[in-house]
């Protein structure tokens, strides 16, 4: 039995007795029977808790609870010191004010509290990012780093699946604690569910890479459970909690990185980075690369290097299966990374 159901219950039997005795009430001046009039607005009582008494009680109850759950912790810390500030200054005009003549020596000093409390917390919660660089700097500059070393940082299901992300964390690249809401993590089982062989293999790897996070990281994982009500989508929820958190989004996923930078979310792209630390070939550079597979063009040969950038070689096909030393000719930087082309030294 739901607790909605039982004050349906309550609510519908408290206004029914108020009917009935409201009714019996009335029909004395009225001169008719009372418990025709007793009879019907007890009816009309009981009909109006049963509909109405949700209206009052559970649903705003309800969305309260849903707006707290979508602001964040450092908001609502700003607010807190905001109202405080607030009515510590209100405190100050009040003595003063007070000693004006009636009424408004009387109704001034609450108007000031409820002014002041407004600004405060309009204020603070405005400049919280600024408030909360000055309280972290304040802690840096007197040498305690007990502040953390960052922000939290959002993954997204992508760069979990793509696993990378535990080999840049163990490096120490990433200065602040990762989060991943609980919605990411129950797509993440989804995918582990499904019914298709290599999607569900994608989603086993993510949840071992997360445990792997979990165990063997340095920088810590956390699971929140921190959602956005009335929207379904994970990528647009992972977009508003980053804007309510100020989270960076870490992701490889490329519709979501111009969706988000669209909106104002900063987001840390693993496929840029991958292809900004990549080793830089200028024309005329000597390499040697392993030729695997013939290329889309005639007598073309390809290879990768280690760090996985494509070597298209210029009449390279006699020579797959062999390491051969090369020449660049050209670098060519395309969406999918670095390509560079190459002809064999010996042409």
């Amino acid at each position: 039995m739901s607790g909605e159901f039982v004050l349906r219950i309550i609510g519908m039997l408290v206004i029914a007795i108020a009917g009935v005795i409201v009714g019996v009430r009335l029909s004395i001046p009225a001169g008719g029977p009372a418990e025709l009039w007793a009879g019907v607005l007890g009816a009309v009582g009981a009909l109006l808790g049963l509909v109405a008494t949700p209206f009052v009680t559970t649903r705003p109850l309800r969305a309260i609870r849903a707006g707290v759950a979508q602001v964040s912790a450092q908001t609502m810390v700003a607010g807190l010191a905001g109202l405080i500030v607030g009515l510590l200054a209100a405190g100050l005009v009040a003595f003063p004010i007070s000693l004006l003549p009636t009424p408004f020596g009387q109704l001034l000093p609450f108007g000031a509290a409820i002014v002041f409390s407004y600004l405060g917390i309009t204020v603070f919660i405005m400049r919280q990012n600024d408030i909360a660089n000055v309280w972290r700097g304040r802690f840096q500059s007197s040498g305690d780093q007990s502040g953390g070393p960052g922000r939290s940082i959002l993954l997204d299901t992508s760069v979990i699946i793509d696993g990378r992300i535990a080999d840049i964390a163990r490096t120490g690249f990433i200065q602040g604690p990762m989060l991943v809401p609980s919605f990411v993590l129950i797509e993440l089982q989804h995918i582990a569910d499904s019914g298709d062989p290599l999607r569900r293999q994608r989603g086993r790897r993510g949840l071992d890479i997360l445990n792997r996070l979990q165990k063997d990281s340095p920088i810590p994982l956390r699971i929140t459970d921190l959602d956005v009500e009335g929207v379904r989508e994970v990528d647009d929820k992972l977009v508003i909690l980053a804007k309510q958190l100020r989270s960076p989004i870490l992701t490889n996923d490329y519709n979501l990185n111009r969706v988000a930078e669209l909106q104002g979310v900063t987001v840390l792209n693993i496929n840029e980075l991958a292809n900004a630390v990549k080793a830089v070939y200028l024309p005329g550079e000597k390499i040697e690369v392993h030729v695997i597979q013939e290329g889309k063009e005639f007598g073309q040969g390809v290879g990768y290097l280690d760090d996985g950038t494509m070597v298209v070689v210029e009449e390279g096909k006699s020579n797959i299966d062999h390491t051969i030393p090369v020449t660049v000719t050209k670098v060519l930087q395309t969406a999918a990374g670095r390509m560079i082309f190459a002809r064999p030294d010996s042409q």
